[in-house]
């Protein structure tokens, strides 16, 4: 399979079989300060402003990655059933649950964070990416967007990324490899897909 640009892909994610309910659920995952939001937002773009959803925003400092069940039950259970979805928005700074964030039951929803492509999701997802940046510079870039008063909380970010990936990795499962170059983003058949036009042959 040829490498395909952002807007290639873009163009054929339509095209994949929905994966909930009506919705095609695309995830992009990777490290932590590998550049997933942006990323994200770019291909959301594409895709007409196809809905985004944010683990960070249903993770919690007590739960880095212990959303699953809030994401299954305030997302993926609505949009299975063609429903909009409403999910609750952890406030960082609070600490606590505040506000909340509807998300249509649209041909395309995009699922955006550090392990998106765990197991326990994988059945309900149209598309997994992954961001190839490698664990150490994602996490200086984490460093740097974040700033030094924040390094502690990386600390023991890293410590809970790594156990995470080490028990329920995404990579070995993912359609295609994104990375990132000076002409912009291009995707490569990944671990799961398969070498077919386009996207992996099984999803179409």
């Amino acid at each position: 399979m040829n490498d395909l640009t952002l807007p290639r892909l873009a163009a054929l994610v339509p095209g994949l079989a929905p994966s909930c309910g009506p919705v095609r659920v695309v995830a992009v995952d990777g490290h932590a300060g590998a550049g997933k939001t942006t990323l994200t937002a770019r291909l959301a773009a594409l895709l007409d402003g196809a809905p985004v959803v944010h683990t960070d925003d249903l993770a919690t400092h007590e739960e880095p990655f212990g959303w699953t069940e809030r994401l299954a039950g305030q997302v993926l259970g609505p949009l299975s059933r063609g429903r909009t979805a409403r999910h609750e928005v952890y406030d960082w700074v609070a600490r606590e649950f505040a506000g909340s964030r509807e998300v249509p039951p649209a041909p395309v929803v995009l699922l955006e964070g550090v392990g998106t492509g765990r197991a326990a999701l994988r059945p309900y997802l149209a598309l997994l990416l992954w961001l190839e940046v490698d664990p150490g510079t994602a996490r200086r870039r984490g460093l740097r967007r974040d700033g030094p008063e924040l390094a502690h909380f990386w600390t023991g970010w890293t410590r809970d990324e790594d156990a995470h990936f080490a028990a329920d990795p995404s990579r070995p499962f993912a359609d295609l490899l994104v990375r990132q170059t000076a002409g912009g983003y291009l995707a490569a058949q990944g671990p799961a897909g398969h070498a077919e036009p386009g996207i992996p042959g099984d999803r179409l």
